[in-house]
């Protein structure tokens, strides 16, 4: 026990708590155990750095990446982005467009999340374990959750592109799927903490499964399952940007198509809208939350 921990345990429990006879044990900084102590602290601290640094000098080189130029780099960076993002007049006459995909980014991404929750929760009701239909269905259920939730919005998009080409459905698809699997895993955690006693007594008045699922399961659970839907829309905001980006949608194709014809004042004004947008979204889901809570 060294002094530091040993001064700590003892505040935690109180002045008469202290039992002198521990002062014995206690290793002093200027003591042979004490200095022990610290040269080995010190011979880990500066392994791990040294590890860090090896690692990332190693990256490095796998990628061809050069951090000093990076940083050396980083000031003309921002410069050449200050000067080259500013919105300009012309910018502000697309602004039309802009809101009309800004308006179907917003759309596709509470619909996703809306439709996911639903099916999500239907699902987390069969596979729980305190409600659920009992059987294997709760491993099933847990598998196909880590399944969707563990595969990114990137790769379902590239996945989906192949059958579904560049339209709005694949865009729905891709942010849908993502929903659906994060937001499984979420319900199945909030429902499996309802309390046991409330649903074995209903089950003891004879209650059937649909009566307990409604009467217990959705007036308990709901308070959760509305913030967790809620984050998800924040989150699919977010990336609809991205998602669009590679299926041809919303708001981030539009970005896509002024940022490589070299518009990038167009392109400024998007990325404000984009930035307004999701700090609008947060704000009305931070009040939302708080008046259900």
């Amino acid at each position: 026990m060294s002094v530091f921990s040993f001064l700590g345990h003892r505040a935690a429990e109180g002045p008469a708590s202290v039992d002198l006879s521990d002062v014995g044990n206690v290793i002093y900084p200027d003591s042979p155990e004490g200095r022990k102590f610290f040269r080995r602290r010190s011979i880990f601290i500066v392994f791990l750095a040294v590890a860090f640094v090896t690692i990332n000098a190693l990256s490095g080189a796998v990628v061809d990446f050069d951090f000093i130029a990076a940083v050396t780099d980083f000031p003309s960076a921002v410069v050449w982005t200050v000067t080259n993002f500013v919105p300009s007049a012309e910018a502000l006459d697309k602004m039309p467009q802009i809101l009309t995909s800004l308006v179907s980014t917003i759309l596709s991404a509470v619909a996703s999340s809306v439709v996911g929750g639903i099916f999500a929760y239907i699902l987390a009701v069969l596979g729980s374990r305190s409600v659920g239909i009992g059987g294997p269905t709760s491993i099933i259920v847990r598998g196909i959750a880590s399944l969707f939730r563990n595969i990114p919005a990137v790769a379902w998009s590239f996945l989906l592109l192949f059958s579904f080409n560049q339209s709005e459905f694949t865009g729905f698809l891709v942010l849908f799927l993502g929903s659906f699997g994060y937001l499984t895993r979420c319900f199945l955690e909030t429902i499996d903490e309802i309390s046991v006693g409330v649903i074995e007594a209903l089950r003891a008045t004879g209650a059937s499964y649909l009566q307990i699922v409604v009467q217990a399961v959705i007036p308990l659970s709901i308070t959760s399952v509305v913030s967790w839907l809620l984050y998800m829309v924040e989150t699919n905001i977010r990336d609809a940007t991205l998602v669009g980006i590679l299926t041809g949608t919303g708001i981030g194709f539009v970005f896509n198509i002024y940022y490589k014809s070299f518009d990038y004042d167009i392109a400024a004004v998007i990325i404000l809208c984009i930035v307004v947008m999701v700090i609008a979204c947060e704000a009305t889901s931070n009040y939302v939350r708080r008046q259900i809570i």
